[in-house]
């Protein structure tokens, strides 16, 4: 094989979308239904809710419909994503507007983290004073909240939840499930013994739920924002992956990251043998990242090694690089 010493290179682009994009498309509809579903079911009770909160005067009621607020909020934010996250790649935005729902998933972990802060706040007043609360009346209807958030929670548990954008949304509804369950107890421990400061006691129970929720939705998006690898994901073992790959004598410039959530991207620049079929070798492996670790996208360049060089390793500058003009199949 001749080698062309204007150092060309050999870059090959992930797998054909064609099937990928189709069953995508199809879970992101699901999953918008889903939504839907969990958002009619909130608005509805959260109404309820407020009424019932002002006129029995308990705090925890009143935490629970402004995070029933959030969750409404959450997914409206999470479906207004997953429509702008659907666009095809255009212009400038070349991977199309796909992030747009790891910051969906950012700002529902603020809001939550956020709303922590401030029920813990009234929590430790009320604390202090406590109001009379009708522990009865927020007895029965934190039952039929937590009834309501379970077919909310039944309907969102049937999305992808790999997305942290549903995630995001999945976890405003189960803290608030919990938050019923602490506020139900609350209000018929206050039915039963007068004793009121139980109901700021949930409240705090419930700000404590919604700050470990939040903390664990900024975390992961943030990884995403500084593009770190993905969780399941570690570049030593894709290193070691690609060394076992029949022909690659090196690798380096190893790059992975999340474009968003089960969106994972590999870039890397491989050595091999001066006179190895370059193009076999990258086939391989671009295949064996797709089947072994489920990357779609992988952009990889083959550099040829001289026969009188140092070990690829030792060595800054291009080989005798493979020049290809198309991305594998």
């Amino acid at each position: 094989m001749s080698h062309d010493h204007n150092h060309g290179h050999d870059h090959g682009h992930g797998h054909g979308h064609g099937h990928h994009d189709h069953s995508h498309a199809i879970s992101a509809d699901a999953d918008r239904r889903y939504l839907f579903t969990a958002l009619g079911l909130l608005v509805g009770f959260m109404v309820v809710e407020v009424v019932v909160g002002l006129i029995a005067q308990s705090l925890a009621l009143i935490t629970d419909a402004g995070h029933m607020l959030t969750d409404a909020g959450a997914i409206g934010m999470s479906l207004v994503a997953m429509r702008l996250a659907s666009r095809p790649a255009t212009g400038r935005f070349t991977f199309g507007l796909k992030r747009v729902e790891i910051l969906s998933a950012q700002a529902n972990g603020l809001t939550l983290l956020l709303l922590s802060i401030w029920f813990v706040i009234e929590a430790i007043m009320r604390l202090v004073e406590p109001p009379a609360v009708d522990g009865l009346l927020v007895g029965i209807v934190a039952i039929v909240g937590a009834i309501v958030n379970i077919a909310a929670v039944m309907a969102l548990s049937r999305a992808n939840r790999e997305s942290l954008n549903v995630e995001g949304s999945f976890q405003h509804i189960l803290t608030d499930l919990y938050a019923f369950i602490a506020t139900a107890i609350a209000g018929f421990i206050i039915w039963v013994t007068g004793w009121y400061r139980v109901d700021a006691l949930a409240a705090l129970i419930v700000a404590g739920l919604m700050a470990k929720a939040g903390y664990g939705l900024v975390r992961e998006s943030g990884r995403v924002f500084l593009e770190a690898a993905p969780a399941n994901l570690h570049p030593e073992k894709l290193d070691s992956a690609i060394r076992e790959v029949s022909g690659v004598l090196d690798v380096d410039d190893l790059h992975v990251w999340e474009v968003t959530s089960g969106m994972p991207c590999v870039s890397a620049r491989i050595w091999v043998a001066a006179h190895a079929d370059c193009h076999a070798i990258r086939h391989s492996v671009d295949a064996m990242l797709h089947d072994r670790f489920s990357v779609e996208h992988s952009t990889l360049q083959t550099e040829h090694q001289r026969d009188d060089a140092e070990p690829a390793s030792d060595r800054e500058g291009p080989g005798d690089a493979c020049v290809f003009g198309g991305a594998s199949a």
